[in-house]
């Protein structure tokens, strides 16, 4: 092994559109299958990190693609010290801001970046940063459900071990989300938590609403009542509510969690890989989130948030809602309801035969 830091050579994104296992509906619509973006980032060592990003979108997937790889244009030769490309990036984007598809872009290429780390070292990305694997507790995470269609794929989660199912609300009335809490409370017993998402769809007093009347099903979380850049909504239904406000997963990058914490905003916080500054950016929010002594769960992306969750000092809950199985050589395993980081750096690698098969 070389004892120069390696360089970047060259970047890589590729869009697909990968199937997944069950439609996912929220308030706004139907997630039918998952829009991904692959990134290899290859090295002057020969090394290839690997990482994906969710573009929501179709239609997001061509620009994603083409940022990326103007991005890669630019950081040629530039050494693997994700600490200082950060800065670089920020410095590059200030003007502009790096919301949106180009935090997204980012990001993705941050987790790259420690990817190249965790492979050279022949570590997982865990280890590389002081800690190591261990199962993490998951949830599966469902979007609104039909408690009796839908019955079988619950209880096939209770029969994998989760401890906790995670299901959206927001897409009717108050008496349609309380029928839908209601029967999959019943289904799946007192023991098991429950977490309801509305994914920012309703107003501070609507959600302090519906929360008042679904408080005696015991939910463990209220997700996203109102718009995620509203703090000061999110910070007053939490003064009423009976149940803890979980936010977080659209936050951008340190500086979005430090103001959200400052303004009360919710009792736990859920970073996403792709909007939080990668690995880079989740350690600086899981030492914000410490010292805050607020739990800190992942939103999606369950291979790299298996790694981070390990090293995070108030690590809650991961999220399961498995959207690159389809394209993965190894997607993740759960285990007794835990799912534990594996391989080196994000241990990630690329079933090539799926990805041509979904190639956009």
């Amino acid at each position: 092994m070389s004892s120069t830091t390696p360089a970047i050579r060259s970047v890589r994104a590729r869009p697909v559109i990968a199937p997944i296992s069950r439609p996912v509906k929220n308030a706004f619509g139907v997630i039918e299958a998952a829009p991904l973006v692959l990134i290899d980032v290859t090295t002057d060592q020969g090394i290839t990190g690997r990482s994906y990003i969710f573009a929501y979108a179709r239609l997001t997937l061509a620009p994603l693609v083409h940022l990326i790889e103007e991005l890669g244009l630019d950081l040629t030769g530039k050494a693997i010290a994700p600490f200082d490309l950060t800065s670089l990036m920020d410095a590059k984007f200030r003007l502009l801001g790096w919301q949106g598809l180009v935090g997204m872009a980012v990001s993705g290429l941050d987790m790259a970046f420690w990817d190249v780390l965790g492979q050279r070292a022949s570590k997982p990305l865990a280890e590389l940063l002081g800690g190591s694997p261990r199962p993490i507790r998951a949830y599966d995470s469902y979007g609104a459900v039909d408690p009796v269609a839908d019955e079988k794929d619950l209880r096939r989660s209770l029969e994998q071990g989760f401890r906790g199912i995670k299901i959206k609300g927001g897409d009717g009335d108050l008496a349609n989300d309380e029928r839908m809490v209601k029967a999959v409370r019943g289904l799946i017993g007192p023991d098991i938590a429950l977490m309801l998402d509305f994914n920012q769809s309703l107003d501070p007093a609507e959600a302090s609403r519906r929360i008042a009347r679904l408080a005696p099903y015991d939910l463990h979380w209220i997700e996203e009542p109102v718009a995620a850049e509203n703090l000061q909504g999110h910070a007053a239904v939490r003064q009423t509510s009976p149940i803890s406000i979980q936010a977080g997963e659209n936050w951008w990058f340190p500086r979005g969690f430090a103001e959200a914490i400052a303004a009360g905003a919710s009792d736990f916080i859920m970073p996403d890989l792709m909007k939080v500054g990668g690995v880079t950016g989740w350690l600086r929010v899981a030492g914000q989130a410490e010292a805050a002594s607020i739990p800190m769960s992942s939103h999606l992306f369950a291979e790299a948030s298996s790694h981070m969750l390990a090293v995070t000092p108030t690590a809650h809950w991961l999220e399961v809602l498995d959207l690159a199985r389809a394209i993965l050589a190894e997607p993740i395993q759960i285990v007794d309801g835990a799912v534990t980081a594996r391989g080196h750096g994000l241990g990630l690698s690329w079933n090539e035969t799926a990805v041509a098969k979904y190639l956009v």
